[in-house]
């Protein structure tokens, strides 16, 4: 360093040290008096509020109040009793069977707790419920409901036909409107006529047939594409009633479009083929990432 710097660098030193002794010099005194109290047996932190040092600098709290830190807004602590578990569930009805599949990825936030959780389950042997949500609730639901099939099969020796469970779906789950189960369910299977039957549920039991559905994180995604390739909407050629095998590859491309844009869905989809003699269980691999 040449001379003018050494003497320009100890100006600027001298500058900083006078600078935060002019800053600081009320709350010394502040502090000085209320030690000073304290000592005499005075009011002393009864009269003096005290001093919080925050991001923004010293500052001097008000007597009359209760400040945080850093504003004087209330702290708030926040607890929430669902957590969304992601996932993708769609159904297909076709003239003699349903297609039920969801992907079986369970992930909270960013973080993947499991690649290998099914969505699914059997309620009857020609029906199956498919529930994406809250993993908790969707497993104490599927509780609630296999009890009830219990009772009923016990009471009347033989198993519910799917309007019969889709109807019992939708009144245990309007049972708990005041504090909903996190679940977004589509039911799948084929009626006493031996017909498909797909029916879609809000979070507190209102639901209607309809010929396809899909719920979950990917609802978005697949939607848009049953209702070109299965609803046939908005297209000039003739629509064809579509065989199981097709419908299953459909599935199969829906599930690997929503995994490109949706993280929550991935892994593999698991898909159950339900006809008149029962159902058949497939999966395909997805992406991992």
């Amino acid at each position: 360093l040449t001379a003018l710097d050494f003497v320009l660098l100890q100006l600027l030193q001298h500058t900083h040290i006078n600078l935060y002794r002019s800053t600081m010099a009320p709350f010394r005194t502040h502090n000085q008096q209320q030690n000073s109290r304290n000592a005499a047996g005075g009011p002393g932190l009864a009269m003096m509020p005290p001093i919080i040092h925050s991001s923004e600098g010293p500052v001097m709290a008000k007597a009359d109040t209760i400040d945080h830190g850093v504003t004087e807004a209330p702290y708030e602590r926040g607890f929430s009793p669902y957590e969304f578990n992601g996932g993708t569930t769609l159904a297909i009805a076709g003239p003699d069977y349903a297609v039920v599949a969801a992907d079986t990825r369970l992930s909270s936030g960013y973080e993947i707790l499991s690649r290998d959780v099914s969505k699914l389950h059997a309620l009857t042997d020609r029906c199956v419920l498919g529930s994406a949500g809250c993993k908790t609730d969707v497993d104490q639901l599927r509780s609630v409901l296999d009890i009830k099939q219990k009772i009923y099969h016990h009471n009347h020796r033989k198993q519910m036909s799917t309007p019969s469970v889709a109807q019992m779906l939708g009144n245990t789950l309007y049972y708990k409107r005041f504090f909903p189960y996190y679940a977004f369910n589509v039911l799948g299977g084929v009626d006493a006529e031996g017909k498909g039957a797909v029916y879609s549920y809000d979070a507190i039991g209102s639901f209607e047939r309809t010929p396809f559905s899909a719920t979950g994180s990917g609802q978005a995604y697949i939607i848009p594409l049953l209702d070109n390739v299965i609803g046939h909407k908005n297209r000039a050629d003739e629509k064809r009633e579509l065989p199981a095998e097709e419908v299953v590859e459909i599935v199969k491309d829906a599930f690997v479009t929503a995994g490109e844009r949706d993280i929550y869905t991935g892994d593999s989809v698991e898909i159950m083929v339900i006809t008149a003699e029962g159902i058949q269980t497939t999966t395909f691999d997805l992406k991992r990432d």
